[in-house]
């Protein structure tokens, strides 16, 4: 493994122990560590793991690491952040030196994943799929067959699929402080959650195989899911919970459209060779 690879790999603990330190230093500092608080400090923590599942993909060399890190550094971040910052008065300084570090890891690992070329040469794999052929059934290595593309689709379905966590977590919140009175709100808001993770799974199957539908289909997804879930943050949970829970997912939108339209950018550049026009051409002339 090339020293740059295990650097990553280092990098990325420390990200992931940065992350439960400073989630639990801004849970001391809190004046109010009430249910609000916990819901968002559990989801907060669990990104924990979702370096260490990135550690995974880069140990075994998987191209979707990058996507996986891109959307795991950003939303990080966020996520993070709007629990810092308190209701009133400026954050304590401990709290705010450590999101200062944690921001900075987060950035060196996404330079480490999209600016270094030893990197970019190690994350070549690709996940293995059941393959029957001549030989009999086995698991093989799933290329695409236009890698430029895929690797903007991969991007975008991993933002989201960040979607139905992110509408859960401000509807947990909501759940807990509102009471009988909003309970039916709060239980559909779930629901819209269920409802776009089981929506989201045919469209990113599409998605990775670069079918335009599939594109168009998740900018509606996006912007329906936006359109729900930013009032709902700001009727029932107020400013605070808008920057609080509708920011994070603003932003993994954000990535997902960015993706989207720079895979059809990418889709409209890239041409595969039809079988045709790779036969070689007889030298006689009639």
């Amino acid at each position: 493994m090339p020293p740059t690879v295990r650097a990553l790999i280092a990098l990325l603990y420390a990200t992931a122990a940065a992350t439960v330190a400073v989630e639990l230093v801004n849970w001391a500092y809190a004046p109010e560590q009430g249910f609000g608080l916990g819901v968002r400090t559990g989801w907060a923590l669990l990104r924990s793991f979702g370096f260490l599942i990135l550690v995974w993909h880069v140990r075994r060399g998987r191209a979707g690491a990058k996507p996986l890190g891109l959307i795991l550094a950003v939303t990080t971040v966020f996520a993070v952040g709007r629990l810092i910052v308190p209701r009133s008065g400026v954050p304590p300084l401990p709290g705010a030196l450590g999101f200062a570090v944690l921001t900075a890891l987060c950035l060196a690992v996404v330079v480490l994943l999209y600016r270094a070329p030893t990197v970019d040469a190690h994350l070549v794999r690709h996940p293995h799929r059941l393959v029957v052929d001549r030989r009999g059934i086995g698991w093989q290595e799933s290329v695409p067959r236009r890698p430029p593309v895929a690797a903007w689709n991969l991007t975008a379905r991993v933002a989201a699929f960040t979607y139905p966590a992110l509408i859960a977590v401000p509807a947990l919140v909501a759940l807990g402080q509102g009471g009988l009175r909003r309970l039916p709100v709060t239980l559909l808001w779930l629901g819209v959650a269920v409802v776009v993770g089981n929506v989201l799974l045919p469209i990113a199957v599409f998605l990775v195989r670069d079918r335009g539908w599939a594109r168009v289909a998740l900018v509606v997804v996006t912007v329906l899911v936006l359109a729900v879930d930013l009032p709902l943050c700001y009727f029932l949970l107020g400013v605070d919970g808008l920057v609080r829970d509708g920011g994070p997912l603003l932003v993994a939108a954000g990535v997902a459209l960015w993706a989207v339209a720079r895979a059809k950018v990418a889709a409209a550049t890239v041409r595969v060779p039809s079988p045709r026009a790779e036969r070689p051409v007889p030298d006689t002339v009639p």
